[in-house]
Formats: structure tokens, C-alpha cells, sequence
């Protein structure tokens, strides 16, 4: 039996999500495919949905932007994740060809950050964790880790608006403080970990860094969501004021690799993988 996958969105004719999954499938020793289904945003989207309902051999997909929301109404039913957060990036279609939507972001984040420090999963009630930006990955990283256990969860954005919606979406449990970037720069010292969840200091604006590290405690984890370039501006000043850094490939690969769970029941070992997709992000 040959397994069907594809990603849906636009653009995505660059996405290096085909390159994960093929090697995720011969990890497996599974035959498939998986397959760019570039939906243009000219397009029917409806029309395009129903073609996929119609094709039988298809398994599962990924949606990304921005289609992340629309394609909700379209599915038979969403797990907790993808419905607090309102958006899904997988989709499992089941043997009785039902639509389920997932969000695998969010744990995906936590599992590339606790895999890199494996301590972390004992030591998350004590960690005290900043969030810097207010977008849909700080939403998902937010809740990745609300989900996993962490109930320190400061998030620092421009505006505190959008900040303000994110932090409704806690637990009981969570305690969360809402700053303003220019806040939050001079008091970093008390933060275990710093995530970095906007764009800044992505290609080609390489020069650019959301706020100054100078203020940082020493060992703290550095972590940018960013991976063009793969060692950011922001983590290279972490790492020279003795920071522990944590690059953005990895959560790539595994909220690619939490789908393929979802999709496949399997578990596979990815050692090395990082390294590997580094070298390809590095060549591009």
C-alpha cells in the first residue's frame, strides 16, 4: 500500500516539507508520496477542497498560510489544540474517510526545545519563559507550552493588544504578564528561556533584532524561531553574552514529525535530521 500526503497553501513551491516527509517515510520503510497542492489565492478554494474530498487514495495533508483557518469548516471534527487555537496545519483523514484537524505547531515547538534541552521536562513549573511578539506562532508556542506544563509565561510585544488575546488563552494554573518591548529590555534577567516569534532579522534583513540582549542572565536559553538565517542576528548575540541558543529549523521538523505520527501511528528516530536540514537551509 502507497500513502498519499500533501500540503496545501500559497506560496509553497520552495517548501521544504516534501524533503522532510520523504525521509520521514523511508525511516519507515513506507512507500509514498508527498506532494506540493499549491492552492493560488485566484483560485476557488471550495472547488479545490472537493477535489481533494474526492480522491480517495489521499491520507492526510498539511495546511499552512493562509489557509490555516479556512479550512475549518471543511473537517468532520478538530482536536483540543486546533480548536483552542482555532487553526489547523494537519489534517488525518481516517478509514471512514472523515476530515480531522490538528495543530501540531504548538507541540511541535516544545518537543524540538525539550529535545535540544532535555532537562526542561523536569524543570518546567520552575521556568520562568518570555515570549517576544504576538503573531500566530507566539499564539501556537504559547499554548504549546501552556499544554506542556510551563506556568511562567511572560509575552513582550510592540503593542500589548494582540498580546493581551494570547494570554486569555491560558490555564488556570498559568501566570502571565503582558510588557511592552521596550519593558521587558531591561529586566531579561529574570527569564530561564526567551523566544523570539517574529520575523525580525529574517532574510535578507539579516541586521535586524527585536530588542537588546544586554540585560541577559548567564545560561539562559535563546531561542529564535527564525532559520533563514539559521543563526540569526539575535542568537548570535545571545550565544556572545554566554547564552545557551536554540535554532528555528527544529520546530520545522518537529511539528512535520508530530504529523506523521498522527498520520502513520509510528514513532521514528530522526537523529542527525537537524543537522541535515540545516546543510539544505544553508545552501539555499
Amino acid at each position: 500500500m502507497s500513502l498519499q500526503f500533501q500540503l496545501i497553501g500559497y506560496p509553497i513551491k520552495h517548501s521544504l516539507s516534501p524533503w522532510i516527509h520523504e525521509r520521514f517515510l523511508s525511516k519507515a520503510n513506507l512507500q509514498g508520496t508527498y506532494e506540493i497542492n499549491e492552492i493560488d489565492l485566484q483560485d476557488s478554494f471550495e472547488d479545490r477542497i472537493m477535489e481533494m474530498k474526492n480522491n480517495k487514495k489521499l491520507n492526510g495533508f498539511n495546511v499552512t498560510v493562509p489557509y490555516k483557518q479556512k479550512i475549518i469548516p471543511y473537517l468532520d471534527s478538530l482536536d483540543k489544540h486546533a480548536e483552542k487555537l482555532g487553526a489547523v496545519n494537519t489534517v488525518l483523514i481516517n478509514k471512514d474517510g472523515k476530515w480531522i484537524g490538528y495543530n501540531t505547531d504548538s507541540t511541535g515547538y516544545v518537543r524540538a526545545l525539550e529535545t535540544k534541552y532535555p532537562e526542561l521536562t523536569k524543570e518546567r513549573k520552575s521556568k520562568h519563559v518570555l515570549i517576544l511578539g504576538a503573531g500566530g506562532a507566539a499564539r501556537g508556542i504559547y499554548c504549546g507550552l501552556d499544554f506542556a506544563g510551563y506556568v511562567n509565561i511572560d509575552i513582550a510585544n510592540r503593542t500589548t493588544e494582540k498580546a493581551r488575546e494570547i494570554a486569555e488563552l491560558r490555564s488556570e494554573s498559568t501566570n502571565t504578564k503582558i510588557l511592552t518591548l521596550k519593558e521587558v529590555e531591561s529586566d531579561l534577567s529574570k527569564y530561564d528561556i526567551i523566544i523570539q516569534t517574529t520575523s525580525v532579522g529574517m532574510k535578507p534583513n539579516i541586521k535586524n533584532t527585536i530588542i537588546s540582549l544586554n540585560s541577559l542572565k548567564p545560561d539562559v536559553i535563546v531561542s529564535d524561531i527564525v532559520y533563514q538565517p539559521i543563526k540569526t542576528k539575535f542568537l548570535k548575540e545571545a550565544e556572545e553574552l554566554g547564552a545557551r541558543i536554540h535554532f528555528g529549523h527544529t520546530m520545522l521538523l518537529y511539528q512535520g514529525l508530530y504529523a506523521f505520527e498522527i498520520w502513520t501511528g509510528l514513532s521514528i528516530d530522526i537523529k542527525n535530521m537537524d543537522e541535515k536540514l540545516q546543510q539544505v537551509l544553508e545552501g539555499r
